[in-house]
Formats: structure tokens, sequence, C-alpha cells
């Protein structure tokens, strides 16, 4: 049984399908179109997004100006990863980013298990980009004044309707109040948010290359319309609103984790087109490291000109980069205040667009193996796109975008995120000492960790015991304010215990196995990322794991084709 949950695709049979143009045993007649640019292109257009025009502000408000300290931190994490992303996609130049890698170094059972999370990962994740988009689109709509005409976009048709039902906002009250009623219901739904998937899903449908412009024009236009911004914003820069640099400490910056790090998941997105790539195994590579340093270089430089403009303490808004010019109570930065709502209107189109051509690929992937119905796998006779799961996609994102809010999404994908970095690290670790390993264009760096990785980890127990309040005697202590021993004490301490763990077997096994320093850093990075995103999103994403375990148990495991293969009379 252990050998069926774990048997692996071999390097050597997906290199010859490869180098034969087949996937699977049928033709791969995929359009490969997409250079280095198109594919850094992709990259600033999932990575530079809502995070740059939204979750920016509430994680600067968390950590004031010190929250760059959070973006850099979270790009060496991402950097770490990038390397063994660009590592496996050069080894093995096919789509279905890690959950194909995985099924190469950990075998099925594990690359079910990625491949149904990056599944929730993108669906999730697309909702939310699809709902904050319907926001920015609104407010730019109703921002519209003609002589006597005022565009409006009705608030019930531009929410969902439990924010309506609950009435958090004038919005909200507005929507419930004005909706109407039919068959007894109130009618309340986010029109705005299902109609862009919609448009998202048919350019997707049409080809790669209708794709590709869309998104390559996206990027310019709010790369350019981000510089003038920072440009515009240095003239009313105050250095005194830069202090203090940590007004809430270190765990105020690192509060700003999971809204952060969504920001910078489109590394799986862009190594899923590695079938419709002219070079993937040189062009993959490369594209992930600009599309980081680029990306992290950008955000560091917004989050300064943000905390210098205003006070941290005003940038609790879901629109901080439109907010702080329109306080200036300046003609211009009035003008740039309209110019960056249309830009984040872009932008968002861009992220969804680039995320909703990411997942069809992974249902492509996961049906070519025999873990989802052939008809995942059918690729369009004219436009060469996997038809069926792109608009499978378009209706699991567009329709829960109608009635959902944005409150959950954006963790949960950051939990999806985190989980499929820490096994694309783990991966690398584990093909490390494999004998039987292929080489690739692009290795990782060795650096060997059996001394460095220890010394780190006593540096993390010392700065632990100091920093920590009451050091690990007050991490042990499971009593609440008043001093009861609860539940809920214990259950947010889980996390970051498991981290704990984690820690010192990973530190023993570097020191016998002479681990390499990189892939170690990124898993032990993404991992400590995880224990901060929250108990809540750990329970809901375990939850939907046991959704996933039960699909492959009750079809992919009867259906795989490696176990066909392996046992040809069943």
């Amino acid at each position: 049984m252990k050998q069926d949950l774990f048997r692996k695709k071999t390097l050597e049979h997906i290199n010859k399908e490869v180098a034969d143009g087949l996937v699977d045993g049928h033709n791969s007649s995929m359009q490969k179109v997409l250079t280095v640019r198109d594919l850094t292109f992709m990259g600033i257009a999932a990575i530079v997004g809502a995070g740059i025009f939204s979750t920016i502000g509430k994680a600067s408000f968390d950590g004031g100006p010190g929250i760059i300290l959070l973006f850099l931190f979270i790009s060496v994490a991402c950097g770490f990863s990038a390397i063994c992303y660009a590592e496996f996609a050069s080894m093995v130049p096919v789509s279905g980013s890690a959950y194909t890698y995985s099924y190469v170094a950990f075998g099925e059972i594990i690359a079910w298990i990625i491949g149904w999370d990056l599944l929730m990962e993108y669906a999730i994740g697309n909702i939310a980009v699809a709902i904050s988009w319907s926001d920015y689109f609104c407010s730019l709509v109703n921002s519209i004044h003609i002589g006597s005409f005022h565009a409006h976009v009705p608030e019930y048709l531009a929410t969902d309707y439990w924010t309506a039902k609950d009435g958090a906002t004038d919005a909200a009250k507005l929507a419930w109040t004005n909706a109407p009623m039919i068959g007894g219901l109130r009618f309340i739904c986010n029109i705005p948010a299902f109609l862009i998937t919609v448009v998202i899903t048919w350019i997707i449908y049409i080809g790669i290359k209708e794709s590709k412009r869309s998104t390559n024009i996206m990027v310019i236009l709010k790369i350019a319309i981000i510089l003038l911004v920072m440009i515009a914003g240095c003239f009313y820069v105050n250095t005194s609103n830069w202090t203090p640099f940590l007004p809430n400490g270190i765990g105020g910056v690192l509060t700003g984790t999971s809204a952060v790090f969504f920001s910078y998941i489109g590394f799986d997105a862009i190594s899923t087109t590695a079938e419709e790539c002219k070079n993937p195994q040189r062009d993959l590579p490369k594209a992930m490291f600009y599309s980081l340093i680029i990306c992290t270089v950008v955000y560091v430089l917004v989050a300064l000109v943000l905390t210098g403009m205003t006070s941290y303490k005003n940038l609790n808004v879901g629109d901080p980069l439109a907010y702080v010019f329109s306080v200036m109570n300046s003609k211009w930065a009035n003008w740039i205040a309209g110019i960056i709502s249309i830009s984040a209107v872009i932008a968002t189109a861009s992220v969804l667009l680039v995320f909703q051509l990411g997942q069809p690929r992974i249902w492509m992937s996961m049906s070519r193996d025999g873990l989802l119905p052939p008809i995942f796998a059918r690729l369009h006779p004219k436009y060469k796109t996997p038809s069926f799961s792109t608009i499978l996609t378009g209706l699991i994102v567009g329709i829960p975008a109608l009635f959902m809010n944005l409150t959950v999404v954006v963790d949960l994908t950051s939990v999806g995120t985190l989980f499929a970095f820490v096994l694309v690290c783990g991966g690398i670790l584990k093909l490390q000492n494999d004998p039987e390993r292929l080489q690739s264009k692009f290795k990782t760096p060795y650096l060997n960790g059996r001394w460095i990785v220890p010394a780190l980890f006593i540096i993390a127990v010392v700065l632990f015991e100091r920093y920590y309040p009451g050091g690990f005697k007050g991490y042990l202590n499971f009593a609440d304010d008043k001093g009861n021993v609860t539940w809920e004490v214990i259950r947010r301490k889980v996390p970051f215990f498991l981290f704990g763990i984690t820690f010192i077997v990973t530190t023993v096994l570097t020191f016998i196995k002479n681990y390499s320093l990189i892939p170690v850093l990124g898993f032990l990075c993404c991992s400590y990322l995880l224990s901060e995103s929250g108990t809540t999103n750990w329970e809901r994403f375990l939850i939907w794991l046991v959704v996933g375990m039960c699909v492959y148990f009750l079809y992919g495991s009867k259906n795989s084709k490696l176990g066909k293969a392996a046992s040809p009379l069943l």
C-alpha cells in the first residue's frame, strides 16, 4: 500500500515525453509562445496587484514604516523558494507546477495533496481578486461626474448578501435597505465581480497569445502609473512620519504576514505555463528572479512613500494610495488620486488573469495522470487551451464571487501557497542525495548547512528566550488573563509549537545529511510564515485536505495511470 501511495513519476519518463512532444501518450499541442519577458510580466502581473493598492494600507497601519522589513523578509523567503522552483522548472519543464514537482520528489499521494491545495489556492485567491476588482471598479464609476450626471452602481449590485446583512458600513446598510425583494428574499449580489471573471475567462479561453498580450499591456500601464505615484509622492514625504519606525514592535510588523504574502504568490502561477514557453528550462528561472526583484523594490519604495506622506495611523483604509493623495488638498494630488483609481482596476484585472490562467493547467496536469476525469485535460481544437477546465474555473470563481466577502479568502490563500512553497523546498532537499537525479540547466547553489543551520537554531532559541514575553516559561503557560487554562490559548500556540518541532528535526537532518543551505532556509522561512497564518485558517485548510483525500481514494487512486501501469491486470 505504501508503494502505491508513494509511486513516483520518473524524470526520465517526463523528459522523454517532452522531447517527443507528448504528454502521457497524447500530443501536447499547446502553443509555445511565451518568452522570458512575457513570463516576467506575468510574474509582475500576479505580484503587483491588490496588495499594493489595498492590503499594504492595513499592513502599514499595523507595522508602521517598519513594514518594509516584512516585505524584505517575505521576499527573501520567496527568493529561497524561487530558487527551488527554478531548479524544478528547469528539471521538469511541463505544466503542473508544485503538483508535478511533488510527483517526482515525493510520490503520488503528496502530489495529490499539493494539487488539491493548489486548486483551493487559485480558486479562493481568484475569488478574492474578483471581489477586490469590483470594489475598485465601483469606486471609480461612482467618482464620475459630468455636469449634472453622476454615475452610480447600486450598492445591492456591488456587495455580497452577508456583508449587507451585517450592515457594518454605510454602503452595506444602503444595500440591505434598497435591495429589491424577490420571493421574500433581498436581491443582493456582486455583479461586477462576476462580470470581470467572465471577461477574463473568455480571454484565457481563446488562447495564450491573447492572454500574453493582455497581460503585457496591463503590466506596462500599471508599472508606469506606480512609478508616477512614487515620483509624485516623494514631493509630499515628511521624514518625521518615519518615526517611530516600529511603533508596534516586530509583532505589529508580522501581523500583516498573511495579507502581504498573498501578494507574492506569482511564482507558482507562471510555472504552470511551462508547456507554453519557448524555452522553459532557461526562461522560467530567469523570469522568477526578475519578477521577484522588481516587485520587492516596488513594494518597499511604495511603502516608504506611503508612510512618509502621512502617519501610519491614517493608513487603515481600503485604498491607501488614493487616500494619501486625496488628503493633500492639491489640484495635482487630486488628479493623481483619480489616476490611481484607474490603475487599481487595471492592476487587479491583470492579477486575476494570471491566476485564472494557472488553475486550468493544474486541473489538466492532474487529469493527464488519471487523478481527475479525462475531460479536464481536453484541449480546444482551435485555441489549444484546456477548454473544459478553463470554463469550470470561471464558474468556480465567478459564482462564489457573487455572494462571498473578502474577509476570509486572503488569509486562506496564503496558507495554501506557503504549503506549496514548503513542499517545493522540501522536494529539492529530497532529491539532493538521489543518485538517479537528472541534472537540470539551473541548479540550486550548494552551500553546506551542516554548521550554519544549528547555529541559526541556537540564535533563534536565544532570541526567543530574550524577547518572547516570559521566554519559554511564558510560552508554556496556557492560562488566559484570568489565570484559567483554556483551549483557546492552547489552540493559538499549536502552530508555533509545530514549527519548533519542524525546526529541531530539520536542524538534526541538516547536520546528519549535509543538506544544502538555500532550500533549508526556504523550508524554514515558509514553515515559520505558516505558523503566523492563524489557527482558524489552518483548521479550514485541513478540512479542505480531508475532503481532497476522500476524492483521491474514491476516484484518483483507482484511476491513476501510474497505478494501472504498475498493475496492468487491474
